[in-house]
């Protein structure tokens, strides 16, 4: 009962965080939710959508609700590895060379419009959303804990865009998108800014240790054997079905169970349902897979996803 109670309150903070990011992003609930669950779930975040439908400002709302320190990266053709994780220069008073961090080194990083630099570049947030720490002339660095990453991306047949690489993507635990908001929800954002915009005032609701207390209660969160079987049931069939050129990886299985249990952690649950499963099939699951063809992209992978789950027998509990 203690350990219930215990979970119910700190569940009780993590939605909370939902309701202050929601006073920013009006009519995108379930995203907004998705996006506090792959916070507490430990993983990392991508975006994709055109622009100018509120990517950059969920990312912005979500880091100013944490009190921890925050830093926006734009990726651009020009910018460099470096420019990243940092550089080692000489201090000539000492005579010695020392380690000047790169923005990085944050508690919440926004990488705006990652598609938008070279692959190189691209590649310098691997070891960092990875391991937790980056590696510069031979010298590793750990970064700050907690450490959650907030990707933006364009639509790659947009000009100007690389498309990310299988192995990044695969380090990112969800993805959501956002669309165009309904004629009601766009009268009411414009209405909302016309003196000044809502993430001005936006409160901080919760403390960087907090958000480590969260990750770490939700692992707490029991999973059943059939239910952990329907999990890795899920992720196995994406590599055997025929619209998929490739499946998820075992990465992919564990970012499944681990969004799973903050979902149920966030729902005030200490155990996880095949429903938790179901809900996070398809943000977790459809960056991860590549259709057939190439050219249909990301509503082809989840409506494959969606054609698993449908057809996949629920474990009766």
């Amino acid at each position: 009962m203690a350990l219930t109670d215990n979970l119910n309150e700190l569940g009780s903070r993590a939605r909370a965080l939902v309701e202050n990011v929601r006073l920013v992003i009006r009519g995108k609930d379930a995203q907004v939710e998705m996006a506090i669950v792959a916070l507490v779930s430990g993983g990392h975040l991508l975006i994709e959508d055109v622009p100018g439908v509120g990517k950059t400002m969920l990312a912005r709302s979500l880091a100013l609700s944490i009190s921890g320190s925050y830093c926006r990266i734009q990726f651009t053709p020009d910018l460099l590895p470096s420019d990243i994780t940092g550089t080692t220069v000489f201090n000539q008073k000492n005579a010695e060379f020392e380690f000047r961090p790169g923005p990085v080194f944050a508690n919440v990083v926004l990488a705006d419009e990652i598609n938008r630099a070279t692959p190189r570049t691209q590649s310098s947030l691997l070891e960092a959303m990875d391991e937790g720490q980056v590696t510069v002339d031979g010298t590793s660095h750990a970064l700050p804990r907690p450490f959650f990453v907030i990707a933006t991306q364009n639509p790659i047949e947009y000009h100007g865009t690389y498309p990310l690489p299988e192995g990044q993507l695969d380090r990112f635990c969800m993805s959501v998108t956002l669309d165009y908001p309904s004629e009601d929800y766009e009268k009411l954002i414009v209405e909302s800014q016309l003196e000044e915009h809502p993430v001005e005032g936006l409160r901080q609701v919760l403390r960087a240790d907090e958000i480590s207390r969260l990750q770490k209660a939700a692992r707490t969160v029991s999973v059943d054997p059939d239910v952990l079987g329907y999990a890795v049931s899920l992720v196995r069939a994406t590599r055997e079905d025929e619209g998929l050129s490739m499946g998820a990886s075992p990465r992919g299985t564990i970012f499944l169970v681990r969004s799973a249990q903050a979902n149920a952690f966030m729902e005030g649950r200490d155990f996880v349902t095949p429903d938790d499963i179901k809900a996070m099939a398809v943000p977790v699951l459809s960056h991860r897979v590549i259709p057939a063809s190439r050219s249909q992209g990301l509503n082809e992978s989840r409506d494959a996803i969606s054609r698993i789950l449908a057809r996949m027998p629920v474990p009766v509990l």
